[in-house]
């Protein structure tokens, strides 16, 4: 048996197709180039790959991580291009690498994500808007529906490991790297909420765009 990571980009269009239909997309591509996939043992076999970090619907990426088990010996390079030649525009191989079939799934051992937020504002001055103004706060409360669907406090602080502002043809631009995975996990939406609360950020949702740039894993293992 044999490992495997593909790294992607996801962009355009297809930032709106959901992380089911990604799986589907890929277990497809897969078939149709000849890649046979490992399955699992039981009563409801399942092919043997998965995404490091599922991706939002409406996020676009730079660094979309896919692992997969074959019984085959396969040339990276080979992979790369056969696969870019059939995957539908929106999505582009980026790295295909071969990984020790023995460890965790990789979902298992993500630990943060780099993002770039885009977010069209209006009545503050990038120079009022200090990164450190906002990382002294004694807590970042930000509102949160719970498992009851009830609106509670969230201190997100120690979620966020990095933060920088920039701005860019009348957007401020946000680069965050913040806990990510099944043991901490902070989602841009809630960072957003809570800059937008502390410098008082008047914008629409609905213009703002938000960039997944790479997931970092155990031990800063990156692809």
């Amino acid at each position: 048996m044999n490992r495997y990571v593909l790294k992607f980009s996801k962009t355009g269009y297809l930032k709106y197709i959901s992380h089911l239909d990604m799986l589907r997309l890929f277990k497809r591509t897969f078939k149709r180039v000849g890649i046979k996939l490992a399955y699992s043992q039981g009563f409801n076999p399942h092919p043997k790959m998965g995404f490091g970090q599922p991706l939002s619907l409406g996020y676009e990426s730079n660094g979309e991580i896919l692992e997969f088990e074959t019984p085959d010996r396969l040339q990276v390079d080979e992979i790369l291009e056969t696969m870019n030649q059939v995957m539908p525009e929106g999505i582009r191989l980026l790295l295909c690498k071969e990984i020790p079939l023995e460890g965790k799934a990789l979902a298992a051992i993500t630990e943060f994500a780099e993002y770039t937020i885009a977010l069209p504002y209006k009545g503050v001055h990038l120079e009022e808007m200090q990164v450190k103004d906002f990382m002294d706060q004694e807590k970042i409360l930000v509102k949160k529906l719970n498992k009851k669907k009830e609106l509670v406090d969230l201190d997100i602080k120690g979620l966020i490991q990095e933060l920088s502002f920039n701005e860019e043809e009348g957007q401020l631009l946000i680069f965050a790297k913040l806990d990510a995975g099944s043991v901490s996990n902070l989602s841009p939406e809630l960072l957003i909420k809570g800059l937008a609360d502390f410098y008082r950020l008047s914008y629409d949702r609905s213009e703002v765009e938000v960039t997944r740039e790479n997931i970092i894993f155990a031990k800063n293992l990156q692809f």
